[in-house]
């Protein structure tokens, strides 16, 4: 098994993680963070591919760059995925997704 298969397992595992989290749970932080793990999966399939591609060498940056937007993106999810908890925990006093079924001002 190679080194590219680890990379793959490990990230199919997390991004699975990632998944059931984001499913299963009720809470909106918990929620948030499973999306999170699920675009650090997709991060660890971006360098992987990138490193065990055969033109390593001659674009050595390409699958950084690719993470770092990735980790960008995912920073930006991660502030309004906060300010819309914060919302909802204001106007409902917790932050159970279930009693966020409308979303009116």
């Amino acid at each position: 098994m190679s080194a590219l298969h680890l990379c793959l397992i490990f990230s199919t595992l997390l991004f699975a993680l990632g998944l059931a989290a984001a499913l299963s749970r009720s809470n909106a932080i918990l929620v948030l963070l499973g999306v999170e793990l699920m675009l650090n999966a997709a991060n660890i399939n971006f360098i992987a591919f990138w490193r065990f591609s055969p033109q390593f060498a001659s674009n050595p940056h390409a699958g950084v760059i690719f993470a770092v937007f990735s980790i960008a993106v995912a920073a930006a999810e991660a502030a309004v995925g906060l300010a819309l908890i914060i919302a909802v925990y204001r106007h409902y006093k917790n932050v159970r997704l279930q009693d966020a079924d409308q979303l009116k001002g």
